[in-house]
């Protein structure tokens, strides 16, 4: 096969995404009538971090898009450009488990991997599990209640968690309804550096 035949790369279908984020940030902020300024204000992102984004000299990152899809409220994946969920051309068949619907983001074994989980009805008793790995969750709507060793938080749209799955861990959706959020999983070590910071007040009460 000659280098003309080779068809694309990851790497190459990677770039061709995060080459499209910078103009669809410029579209969804020009379609709210906020200029570079307000979003400054409003994310703590400074403005010519912002310009670089949208004119794609700075390569995209989690630390810079979810303040920014929190400032906009808009999904995380509406500013990456994910197609519309069932889209065989990209995501895979759904996996359903205990009311829970998960469609994979990525298709290579190992690594890094990436759902999209949208669950409906609440487990009755949160049944903490342990195995090797790390997790990130983003909630992209409703209320997920994460149970995390002592910890026992809601986090709600725009909100972020990760922690290290040999922590006694569970999480689900609450009683006021469906939660739809985004879960990247990777082996021990793989670390997104975002960090929820959930209201003390959305802690649910002790009995």
């Amino acid at each position: 096969m000659t280098e003309a035949e080779t068809p694309g790369t990851g790497d190459d279908r990677i770039d061709t995404v995060l080459n499209e984020v910078g103009p669809r940030l410029r579209r969804i902020r020009r379609d709210r009538g906020a200029t570079l300024g307000d979003l400054s204000a409003s994310t703590g992102i400074s403005v010519s971090t912002l310009s670089r984004l949208e004119s794609g000299q700075r390569r995209p990152s989690l630390e810079l898009l979810l303040p920014i899809a929190r400032a906009h409220q808009v999904p995380l994946d509406e500013l990456v450009g994910a197609p519309p969920v069932g889209d065989p051309r990209v995501r895979g068949k759904p996996i359903v488990r205990h009311g829970r619907t998960m469609f994979p983001l990525t298709r290579q074994p190992g690594g890094l991997q990436a759902y999209k989980v949208v669950q409906e009805k609440p487990y009755e008793q949160p049944d903490p599990r342990v195995h090797e790995g790390y997790e990130w969750l983003y909630v992209l709507s409703g209320k997920l209640r994460l149970v995390l060793g002592e910890h026992d938080v809601v986090l709600g749209a725009g909100e972020a968690a990760e922690f290290d799955t040999r922590v006694p861990h569970w999480f689900g959706p609450t009683s006021d309804g469906p939660v739809e959020f985004l879960s990247l999983f990777g082996p021990q070590g793989e670390r997104m550096h975002v960090r929820a910071r959930p209201k003390q007040s959305s802690e649910p009460k002790e009995s």
